[in-house]
């Protein structure tokens, strides 16, 4: 079964509803079932969590209980973690979550049966439904474990990458949802089954129906769960990636874990006064009624935050002002509490706290929850993962551990009273926390955008002010380079707001960097700030950017003001830009008076002054007879002039000369210069392109070249031509094609092709790479060493062992499209070792990441077996039927748009040698081919199998544009010249009309 939605979305009601939620039809299916299975899962435990907190407040109290949960949870987290990873060591993945779905809810059985026994029966002293509630309680904390664990690890099976971004957000608010669905029906369910008892056994009944959901997940779906056992595998870094945790990133880890803790700490402390003071104002029964309500209203709330508010406050006031939200409501709120409790007011102090308990978790689970994963961007690739499971995994459970041993003491101690003022305190402390996390989070942000590793999930308000203070601290050059073209990225169209005041601070080569980002989108409000540099005497390439951006930017210019700037004295840079602004916006005697003087340049002995005129005219747009000279110059013998004008032609839309752009790529000095010209044209550039990358008689390095100038356009006409000619390209263009798309930044390449093709059509051009695979394996089993021997044969078979390497590797281009790109370089590397535990290590991970419906044909045709074994392994995808030699050849030349073109000049040439005739459509398709080796063996053949056909053909071929087709076909014109001689001069023998005793390959004869 396809890893594809089956019914949803196809309706154009069900179509809109799947844009408002953000997903895509093929991934509907699975989003609704996990959303299904978690909102389940999630009703029950509310429910088992408000009738448990009721019963285990009742029988052992919040002072003298909690604290003993609190410390017995502390090792539940990471132990079950440990066993959750234990069990993949003996179970395949699909297994471990059903199992663990069902281990979460059996003991709910025995709980209710327990809490039906006696309470004269007793176990150490305590009766035994109490050591029932004790063990409910505690087994809670490991559901919730449990839950979120399963949840996620499904989840990150059943969707890439790219596809959780979209859908996980939806399936975690199933909690929420199940926030409001139990807590509004609790009351009424507690009266309709007689008690909390058997509110106990409705949860048993919710969480079996969740896993009865994820039953069915792992088996419509078992493609996404890897068969093998996960064995510990090492993970290789690149040598670049510092494993060792050194300086600032080392104290931002320290300030990273004592965030969390804090706010682990003070969540359980705010849940043990609340629950204290509820126990002491409510009775069992109306406990968990009240919490039925308290969390039936909080997730109103909660689900209203989530979907409404949370990115939008998040995305206005930055990461670090949301996350001091939910510190500086404790602050108050606390405040508030100690002074109610000062005057000894409980039912005041209660509604307090009930309030202080509603923000924090509304805070707590949305805010926070939201802001969390961000925290941890600045942390490079290779330490985060394992940083965040230590955080969140060892370092919250072993803090609720040391709360409950602290609390026990305070309980002891008689000192409960220093509850609230140490959650002030506390609260106090975690907004010093964050303020200096702040300003760790923001320098590694920067030193992570210069090493090329920012990610799109950044606090952008954050990293944005620390550019700025970069730029006005003291700093090398190259590191304020790197910050001013970060701010050009963030924000193109303000960048002047942060630059302009700070011109005159600047170095000058910081300074013309700036002028140039501004130059971007120029604001007339900054052109005071530009023009103090004139009388700073800046250097002459300053100058020139300053000239520009006032004279582009000033409605109401004084061109006249230019003129000084013309004479032959001034630097060639300058002149050159004051010409070029005289021919935009200077009247007819002031463009001609700039264009005498780039005329002068262009014609100049010096090569400077040649290149700067060249540059000049780029920034120029009345040409006038300008465009005279540049015939000349593109046959000029200075690269850097040349280079230039390409650069000029395409800066002025000069139509005439766009083929000069397109013969600058064929060679190797102006192939960098065309190529930019050429993207500097964007789509106007891109159906020449497209001609030429398509034009199979060009070379291969030329197309390939033509389809990266493609690609470095990135508009969206140009990404969908590479989509478009993905699907009908094979061999090297479409390997070509799936690295460009691949290396587009901020991987739009990427989305861009599963939003036009989507996760159905990557998987069909994987089939094709599969199929064709198998072909290639069937010709190997077919055309055997032993059945057909020579050299010919052997090097045929290689030519196909080649396309196999070649199929490989598109197949694990394609690959990246729809999995994590380290993942399948994992894999990769690993499969291309000779090692078998290395090779075995790539398959496992290929195995644990891919979902595809292929994915066991393909694993088998990447595994070291023997060909037929791989054979067999396809036969869900085709049916291989045994062949005599001759035929799989024929059958071969039938794929011949797939093949290689080595390959195919293989079979002619093995045709040749063993005498097998072929069809005339593959003869005469061949000898058409634009590779001159290929037409080259196909004549070889026709010489052989053909004669008389071949002497019809042979005048068409004498002006092959290949020197060493021609030749050919003039040395089989003599040598059929020399045996017509022959022939006439002795008599023909009766019955032998052929110049060669070999039967005509049917077919020729009508040529």
């Amino acid at each position: 079964m396809e890893l594809r939605d089956k019914g949803f979305g196809k309706s154009g009601l069900g179509q809109k509803f799947l844009r408002w939620v953000n997903l895509r039809p093929e991934e509907s299916e699975r989003t609704f079932l996990m959303f299904a299975f978690y909102t389940t899962t999630s009703i029950g435990l509310v429910w088992l969590e408000a009738s448990t907190i009721a019963l285990f407040l009742q029988a052992y109290g919040a002072e003298e209980g909690l604290p003993w949960i609190y410390i017995a949870s502390a090792g539940i987290g990471s132990g079950l973690g440990v066993l959750f990873t234990q069990l993949q060591r003996f179970l395949p993945l699909h297994r471990v979550i059903v199992m663990t779905a069902i281990l979460m809810a059996a003991p709910l059985l025995l709980f209710w049966l327990g809490l039906g026994l006696p309470e004269d029966l007793e176990l150490w002293q305590f009766s035994l439904p109490a050591v029932t509630i004790f063990l409910m309680r505690l087994w809670l904390e490991a559901i919730y474990v449990l839950n979120d664990l399963n949840t996620s690890i499904t989840a990150n099976q059943l969707f890439n990458i790219r596809e959780i971004k979209r859908t996980y957000p939806l399936i975690s608010s199933g909690i929420l949802v199940a926030d409001v669905i139990s807590g509004f029906s609790l009351n009424w369910m507690i009266a309709l089954v007689g008690g909390l008892k058997n509110i106990v056994l409705l949860a048993f009944l919710m969480l079996a129906i969740g896993a009865v959901i994820l039953f069915y997940l792992s088996r419509a779906y078992r493609q996404a769960f890897p068969d093998f056992l996960r064995r510990q595998v090492e993970e290789r870094q690149p040598d670049y990636v510092n494993r060792r945790l050194k300086g600032p990133l080392r104290r931002y880890v320290i300030l990273l874990f004592t965030f969390f803790i804090l706010a682990q700490v003070l969540f359980l402390l705010i849940d043990f006064r609340f629950l204290s003071d509820l126990q002491t104002n409510r009775s069992d029964e109306q406990i968990a009624g009240f919490l039925g309500l308290f969390s039936g209203i909080l997730g109103v709330f909660e689900l209203a935050m989530q979907w409404l508010a949370s990115s939008r406050v998040i995305e206005r006031v930055g990461v670090f002002t949301a996350a001091m939200t939910l510190p500086g409501v404790i602050s108050v709120l606390g405040a508030l509490a100690m002074a109610i409790a000062g005057f000894s007011w409980e039912s005041a102090l209660f509604s307090s706290l009930v309030m202080l308990k509603f923000l924090d978790e509304l805070l707590h689970y949305t805010l926070f929850a939201s802001v969390g994963p961000v925290l941890f961007q600045p942390i490079p690739d290779a330490l985060r993962s394992n940083i965040q499971s230590n955080v969140r995994g060892v370092a919250e459970p072993l803090s609720t551990g040391a709360t409950g041993i602290v609390l026990l003491g305070l309980v002891a101690l008689d000192g409960l009273y220093w509850l609230l003022p140490a959650i002030l305190f506390l609260a106090l402390v975690w907004v010093v926390i964050i303020w200096l996390l702040r300003a760790k989070y923001v320098g590694l942000l920067v030193m992570s955008a210069e090493r090329g590793q920012l990610s799109a999930d950044v606090d952008l308000v954050e990293l944005k002010r620390a550019v700025v203070e970069a730029l006005e601290q003291a700093g090398t050059e190259a590191h304020k380079s790197s910050c001013i073209e970060l701010l050009s990225q963030l924000d193109p169209k303000n960048v002047g707001e942060v630059l302009a005041p700070m011109l005159a601070k600047l170095p000058p080569s910081l300074q013309r960097k700036s002028l140039e980002e501004m130059l971007a989108y120029p604001n007339p409000a900054y052109l005071d700030q530009v023009r103090a540099l004139i009388d700073q005497s800046p250097p002459p390439d300053v100058l020139a950017v300053v000239l520009r951006y006032i004279w582009l930017t000033d409605t109401q210019p004084d061109i006249r003001q230019l003129r000084p700037y013309l004479k032959p004295e001034v630097d060639p840079i300058v002149r050159g830009t004051a010409a070029s602004l005289m021919l935009r916006r200077g009247n007819p005697t002031q463009k001609a008076e700039a264009t005498n003087t780039l005329r002068l340049m262009l014609t100049h002995q010096q090569e400077r002054e040649r290149v700067m005129g060249c540059r000049a005219l780029g920034e120029a747009v009345y040409l006038q007879a300008l465009r005279l000279y540049i015939p000349n110059l593109l046959q000029d013998g200075s690269l850097r002039v040349r280079c230039a004008l390409l650069e000029a032609i395409a800066a002025t839309r000069l139509e005439e000369f766009y083929p000069s752009l397109l013969r600058g790529l064929y060679y190797k000095s102006t192939r960098q210069a065309a190529m930019k010209a050429l993207v500097r044209l964007e789509n106007e550039a891109i159906p020449l392109l497209v001609e030429l990358a398509a034009d199979k008689h060009k070379p291969d390095l030329v197309q390939m070249y033509a389809w990266q100038a493609i690609g470095q356009i990135g508009t969206i006409q140009a990404v969908d031509v590479l989509i478009s000619h993905l699907m009908t390209a094979w061999g090297t263009s479409r390997r070509n094609i799936l690295r460009i798309l691949l290396e587009m930044p901020g991987e739009t390449g990427i989305e861009s092709v599963l939003e036009r093709l989507g996760r159905s059509g990557i998987e069909r051009l994987i089939d094709q790479e599969i199929l064709f695979m198998g072909q290639l394996y069937a010709a190997l089993l077919d055309i055997l060493p032993g059945q057909v021997p020579g050299r010919e044969a052997d090097l045929l078979r290689r030519a196909m062992r080649d396309m196999q390497t070649d199929a490989e590797e598109r197949l694990f281009s394609l690959m990246k499209f729809l999995y994590p790109i380290s993942a399948i370089k994992a894999a990769s590397f690993n499969l291309q070792s000779n090692s078998p535990s290395n090779r075995a290590r790539g398959l496992e991970i290929l195995d644990n990441t891919l979902d595809i419906p292929s994915k066991r044909a393909l694993l088998s045709l990447l595994d070291q077996r023997p060909d037929r074994d791989k054979v067999q392994s396809l036969s869900d995808l085709m049916t291989y039927e045994r062949m005599t030699p001759s035929d799989r050849l024929r059958r071969l030349l039938d794929l011949r748009h797939f093949q290689s073109d080595w390959a195919l000049a293989c079979c002619f040439h093995l045709a040749r040698q063993a005498r097998w005739s072929l069809t005339a459509d593959q003869t005469l398709s061949c000898l058409r081919h634009p590779r001159g080796f290929v037409r080259e063996a196909v004549l070889g053949y026709l010489k052989m199998a053909s004669p008389r056909a071949l002497v019809r053909l042979l005048p068409m071929l004498k002006n092959d544009p290949d020197p060493l087709v021609a030749d050919q076909v003039k040395q089989i014109i003599q040598e059929f010249a020399k045996k017509t001689s022959s022939t006439t001069q002795q008599p023909a023998k009766r019955g032998n009309n052929n110049v060669i005793n070999f039967p005509n390959t049917p077919g020729f004869e009508t040529i």
